[in-house]
C-alpha cells in the first residue's frame, strides 16, 4: 500500500484499505482450461459532508480522481499478470455510503473522474466502466458489476463479484470499490458477442 501513503490525498481520511482477491480453478464440476482471478480493492474513508447538505461536491470528484489510481493498481498489482493490456478483461467501480450520508456522495467519486485513471492502470479500453452504488451499514455487501473493457456488449464477461468489509462504512464513511479480472465467465455458454469478435473502436462492440 506505498501508493497511498505517499499519495497527495487531499484531505481524504482513509481508515483503511481492503484487497480482495481469488483465483477459481473450476466450476460446476468442469475445470477452467486456465484459472480465471478475480480482484477487488476498497477504501474505506471520512465522508466529510455526513449529516449535512453540501452543493459543491468537487471535493469528492476530485477524491474519485485519487482513488480510481490508486485502486486501480492495487486491483490490478493483486492479479499478478505479467501483460496488463492483454491480460486484464474486465473492470467494474462501485460504492456504499453509510446512513448519515448521501446517495450523491457516492456518485461523486464514482462517475466524473473515477473511469480515467482506472482506464490507465487497467491497460486501456474504450467501454463503458459498470458502476453500482448504495446505501448501507457495516458489512453490507457491494456487489460490483464487472464488464469486458473492449466492448461493452461483449455478453461472456457480464459479471460481479461482492465484497463486503464487517465494519464499514460506519455512518459518517464511503466505500469506495474496484474490479478487475483476467477473463470473463467461468463455462459462458449462453451465446453473444465474444471477446474475439470484437470490432474495436466504439468500446460497445
Amino acid at each position: 500500500m506505498a501508493e497511498f501513503a505517499g499519495a497527495d490525498l487531499k484531505g481524504m481520511e482513509i481508515r483503511k484499505v481492503v484487497v480482495y482477491t481469488e483465483e477459481i480453478l473450476e466450476d460446476g464440476g468442469k475445470k477452467l482450461d486456465r484459472p480465471v482471478k478475480r480482484a477487488v480493492a476498497a477504501a474505506v474513508i471520512k465522508n466529510p459532508y455526513a449529516g449535512k447538505y453540501v452543493e459543491d461536491l468537487s471535493l469528492l470528484i476530485d477524491w474519485g480522481e485519487i482513488l480510481g489510481k490508486l485502486l486501480g493498481h492495487e486491483a490490478v498489482a493483486s492479479l499478478g499478470v505479467a501483460d496488463i493490456a492483454k491480460e486484464v478483461d474486465n473492470y467494474g467501480k462501485g460504492g456504499i455510503v453509510g446512513a448519515k450520508g448521501e446517495y450523491e456522495h457516492i456518485a461523486a467519486i464514482l462517475h466524473p473522474k473515477l473511469g480515467k485513471p482506472l482506464r490507465e492502470e487497467a491497460g486501456g479500453g474504450p467501454a463503458l466502466i459498470p458502476s453500482s452504488q448504495k446505501y448501507g451499514t457495516m458489512g453490507t455487501v457491494l456487489d460490483v458489476p464487472l464488464g469486458y473493457k473492449n466492448a461493452a456488449f461483449v455478453r461472456t464477461h457480464y459479471d460481479a463479484i461482492p465484497i463486503s468489509i464487517p465494519d464499514a462504512p460506519r455512518d459518517d464513511e464511503l466505500v469506495i470499490a474496484v474490479a478487475v479480472t483476467n477473463g470473463g465467465r467461468l463455462h459462458p455458454r449462453i451465446g453473444g458477442l465474444t471477446k474475439d469478435q470484437v470490432k474495436a473502436g466504439d468500446g460497445l462492440r
